[in-house]
């Protein structure tokens, strides 16, 4: 078995100021809905794959879809596999929660949802206009925060997450625009 690496605890009051603060958006008429519809609609990267479809039929540009199911595969390939296999890290520790949700054995850091939903963002939203790339962006943020309301992730896990997506997705776009236009 190979020697996973444990993520410090160094940022752990970051994390619990997170968590304390988040409780008051808990508290709020419709956030579970908003947050664990949310998180379920992202598992597998369900919703980024239907609005590239979306985005494909619109502009009659078939390779854009191809080209976020194809960065977004390499995303999860790589984010579920290798990167999350080298870290040990719990998840949040919660008795219950108010929606049933899907509670993956994978180490909590970092986030996948946050890396795809960065992922997606970074492949959907160019030539958008500023209306288009701002409902992406929400979508993706709320997404990525999702993981913190319904206690899937620590706030450092969904930090992580992100940057590990926009990193991703800087070395996704040269590769994948040269094997597309051939």
């Amino acid at each position: 078995m190979k020697k996973r690496i444990p993520v410090p605890n160094t940022f752990q009051p970051v994390d619990d100021f997170v968590d304390a603060a988040w409780s008051g958006i808990r508290e709020l008429p419709g956030a579970d809905r908003l947050f664990y519809t949310a998180s379920e609609a992202a598992n597998w990267s369900k919703i980024w794959h239907g609005l590239s479809i979306a985005q494909a039929v619109a502009t009659r540009d078939p390779k854009r879809a191809v080209m976020t199911s194809a960065a977004l595969g390499l995303e999860a390939s790589l984010v579920n596999g290798p990167i999350k296999s080298l870290f040990e890290r719990e998840r949040p520790q919660v008795d219950s929660r108010p929606m049933k949700l899907r509670k993956p054995k994978t180490s909590s850091f970092p986030s996948g949802h946050a890396s795809a939903a960065v992922v997606a963002a970074s492949f959907l939203t160019p030539g958008m206009g500023r209306a288009g790339t701002l409902a992406v962006r929400t979508l993706a943020f709320i997404v990525s925060t999702s993981r913190i309301h319904v206690r899937i992730h620590h706030f450092t896990d969904v930090a992580a997450g992100a940057v590990t997506g926009w990193a991703l997705a800087q070395g996704f776009k040269p590769l994948l625009h040269r094997l597309l236009s051939r």
